[in-house]
């Protein structure tokens, strides 16, 4: 994702105010003035909400939710637990990513860890047959993603530390299943 110094002001200004008053409350004007720019300036670079929406949650996930790169798929259940620990620091931005790729909003991206994951298992457990990779790597997918957070957070009431134990556990649950298989 490679943003102009403008894209970026915008994407911090909006992402600043969403979380002081919800993702709802907040104008193009109200953007452009805590980036410091004029308001056409924002619609020339994000003509519709949508547009702006879809933008600032990939922003925020490629920065303030960014993840590092890992040497094992074994590292994934403690990457997940410090990622669910990040998303409940900053709930407001976790919902609107959460919310941005629940809809289904066109556009959005798929799960940012997808590639990793594929490259780990390539490297690691190579004797996985082409259906047994894709189920690993869905399962993996949908529990290091901010939509399972909001999903324990608002369907179970589980506070942080349960719903990194939880899905930290899960994970652990999904690689059990390959440990194995793993090359030598």
């Amino acid at each position: 994702m490679t943003l102009s110094g403008t894209q970026t002001a915008i994407l911090a200004a909006y992402a600043e105010l969403i979380e002081e008053l919800g993702s709802d409350d907040v104008s193009f004007r109200v953007i452009a003035r805590r980036a410091g720019i004029a308001q056409r300036t924002v619609f020339r670079n994000y003509p519709t909400r949508v547009d702006l929406l879809l933008a600032t949650a990939a922003w925020i996930e490629a920065t303030l939710f960014a993840r590092d790169e890992l040497d094992s798929i074994f590292d994934v259940p403690l990457a997940i637990r410090d990622a669910m620990q990040r998303y409940d620091a900053r709930p407001e931005l976790a919902h609107v990513v959460a919310e941005t790729a629940m809809r289904g909003v066109s556009g959005a991206a798929p799960a940012p860890g997808r590639a990793q994951l594929e490259r780990l298992l390539d490297a690691e457990v190579p004797s996985l047959d082409a259906a047994q990779r894709r189920s690993v790597v869905a399962a993996l997918s949908h529990l290091d993603s901010v939509g399972t957070w909001v999903t324990f957070r608002r369907e179970f009431g589980m506070d942080q530390r349960d719903i990194a134990d939880a899905a930290a556990w899960a994970a652990e649950a999904v690689l059990d299943t390959i440990r194995d298989r793993v090359a030598p």
